[in-house]
């Protein structure tokens, strides 16, 4: 079966680099502890407010046996 996750993370200023590591950890532990195999595919989208970017939304297609 196919399915899809969406993970968020909100980007402060000069702390991105950390907040983008953060996020890939949290994404790392989801296909551990599921025991995910298969990823299809990973795809970020910045998210915007007032003209500058305020969050990052990953979305992650995987399949289960």
């Amino acid at each position: 079966m196919i399915k899809v996750k969406t993970f968020t993370n909100v980007l402060k200023a000069l702390h991105a680099m950390k907040e983008i590591q953060d996020l890939d950890d949290q994404v790392n532990q989801f296909i551990q502890e599921n025991k995910i195999k298969d990823v299809i595919s990973v795809s970020d989208t910045c998210t915007e407010g007032e003209g500058s970017t305020i969050g990052i939304i990953r979305v992650m297609t995987y399949e289960t046996v």
